[in-house]
């Protein structure tokens, strides 16, 4: 269950709020295991999409087949391709119904959400598939607590059609230090 003193994060540590699942993932690590073994980043940089109800979310176009996993439970990865280019990495937030996940945007060294799914091989066969080692990639928490004033909240990036409530509202997270 963990690796190196290293708590694996179940459902129940996302089956709350999508902002309070951003903002603590924040110094968590994910893990991504591939042909040479298991490699893993500290995440550096999250945004929340809140549900239905949040402008800038998939989910407030409705259920289609692309979002339907967003609607379903906790913990499960939600992987769209963006431009017809790029895969984007998020993971499921709520309880099921809700609709909300948390974009991945920063990873170690890597900034960016098209750069960290490039760098760790991540594409649409993770859609809908639990955070779990068993399915190759996953959460670790290593214990360490990132204090709010290591935290930088700002408008979300790259939302503005979804109008100036939701493209004001801070709901993008960052680890102080890592922003390049």
């Amino acid at each position: 269950m963990a690796r190196h003193g290293r708590r694996v994060l179940r459902t129940d540590f996302f089956r709350r709020p999508a902002a309070l699942v951003a903002r603590e993932l924040l110094g968590i690590e994910l893990v991504r295991n591939q042909d040479g073994g298991p490699t893993s980043s500290i995440i550096t940089e999250t945004e929340a999409y809140e549900g239905p109800h949040d402008l800038a979310s998939h989910s407030s176009r409705g259920r289609t087949r692309r979002t339907e996993v967003m609607f379903g439970p906790a913990g499960r990865f939600y992987v769209y391709l963006v431009y017809g280019l790029h895969w984007m990495l998020n993971v499921t937030a709520g309880e099921p119904g809700d609709a909300a996940a948390v974009l991945i945007r920063g990873l170690g060294a890597v900034s960016g959400p098209a750069r960290l799914t490039t760098a760790l091989g991540i594409d649409d066969s993770l859609n809908g598939l639990e955070a779990a080692k068993q399915n190759g990639l996953w959460f670790e928490d290593r214990g360490h607590v990132v204090a709010p004033r290591q935290v930088l909240r700002s408008a979300r990036i790259g939302v503005e059609y979804a109008g100036p409530k939701w493209t004001r509202k801070k709901l993008r997270f960052v680890l102080k230090g890592s922003v390049r």
